[in-house]
Parts: structure tokens; sequence; C-alpha cells
């Protein structure tokens, strides 16, 4: 019960963080590095500690750390070239971290409050997968896009 409350106010302070940087106006490099990093980091280690509990399966968490993984790699790979690396996410990459997030609440409610229809966290499971891939490819593409542009 403790994990679905603190991931659930996690993840309300994040969407309310982000809303208020953008209303006031409140945005800096810094915080456009690192909050997209304590996102992901907060992710993994809920993914990882489910599949290590055996709660999702192995495949799922490996797609969404190879997809961080390579994200982080390819903003790597172009901040060390071209040194002007600005981040900006993908509409996708909301959505799936949206997904990721409705996902992990959803499987924890279902395990400490109430069942939940195995078709809807089945449903939810598929829609996470779906739009992991589905934004690393958009990554993927967005950074060879980018080197491209730059002769990388």
């Amino acid at each position: 019960m403790v994990a679905l409350v603190l991931i659930f106010i996690a993840g309300l302070s994040d969407a309310l963080d982000g809303f208020l940087a953008r209303k006031f106006h409140w945005q800096s490099r810094l915080g456009s590095f690192l909050d997209p990093i304590a996102d992901k980091l907060l992710l993994i280690v809920i993914f990882v500690s489910l599949a290590v509990k055996e709660l999702i399966p192995i495949w799922l968490a490996v797609i969404v750390v190879a997809r961080d993984a390579i994200i982080v790699a390819g903003a790597a790979y172009y901040q060390w070239k071209t040194r002007n690396l600005e981040m900006s996410p993908l509409i996708s990459s909301k959505i799936n971290t949206a997904m990721q997030v409705v996902f992990v609440l959803g499987l924890l409610f279902h395990l400490v409050v109430a069942p939940i229809p195995n078709l809807a966290l089945l449903f939810i499971k598929v829609a996470v997968a779906l739009t992991t891939v589905i934004s690393g490819v958009l990554y993927v593409l967005c950074w060879s896009r980018f080197c491209k542009k730059h002769r990388l």
C-alpha cells in the first residue's frame, strides 16, 4: 500500500511540477535535463523491482530499460559531438511515461486494494509495451536525423 501511495504522489507531483514550470515560465536548462532523468530513473527502478519480484514479465522491464538506455546513449552522443543538446521530449515519450505510470498504479492497486479484471491489466501491459517500442523507435529516428543534419 505504501508503494502505491508513494508512486501516485510521485506521478502527481511530477505532473504538477511540469504544469507550474510551463505556466509560470520556471523552466531552466538544468531542469530540462534533470526532470526527465529523474522520471526515467524512478520508472526503471520500479519496473526492474516488479520484474525481480516476478510481478511483471522480465521482457517488459527489459524493453522499458532498453528504450531509456538507447535514448540516453543517443543524447549523450549528440551532446558529445555537438555540445548543443536541447532536451524536448517527443509526445510519444509523454504518452509512454503516462502509460507506464498508469500500468504501475493499476498493478499495485490490483495487488493491494482490489482486483482489476485481467483483461484490463493485459490491455495496459500491451499498451505499455507498444508505446515503449514506438517511442524508442521515434527517438532513434530523431537522433539519426539530428546526426545526419550535423554530419556526425
